[in-house]
């Protein structure tokens, strides 16, 4: 198992994008596709987003989420939680030059926001290996 882990990890911190699912206001599934910023392991996944943003809207009722990286055949789907953080330091951190074409006042505009996604399980399929893990906590 360990070593599905480390190959899942590699993905995710290679991969550029990846999808995520919230509940919408009316109960059903809604995904899209969002910048992969930072992975740390399989257990924490950071992404940005705008306060104003829909996935936002939706996170703030209901904080389950999914998110899933695909790299040929090989896929990564993770359940959890997220976390809407606006901490400066963290966004300091965190931002990239590309981020100004959404967020014009730079890593202080009051709309620039991190989403922070906490992994509960996960379900590999990598090199055509399937494995399902739970995490502590859980």
């Amino acid at each position: 198992m360990r070593e599905l882990i480390l190959k899942a990890e590699a993905i995710m911190k290679n991969s550029t994008n990846a999808t995520i699912a919230k509940i919408d206001d009316r109960g059903y599934p809604r995904a899209s596709t969002i910048s992969n910023i930072k992975t740390d392991g399989i257990k924490t996944v950071w992404f940005s987003t705008g306060l104003s943003s829909h996935k936002v809207k939706f996170f703030k009722l209901n904080n389950k989420a999914s998110v899933c990286y695909c790299d040929g055949e090989n896929n990564i789907t993770l359940i959890g939680t997220i976390e809407i953080l606006s901490d400066p330091e963290l966004k300091k951190q965190l931002w990239a030059d590309w981020f100004i074409n959404h967020f014009p006042g730079g890593v202080t505009d009051p709309n620039y926001c991190i989403l922070k996604f906490t992994t509960n399980s996960a379900f590999l399929w990598i090199d055509g290996q399937y494995e399902e893990t739970e995490f502590e906590g859980v």
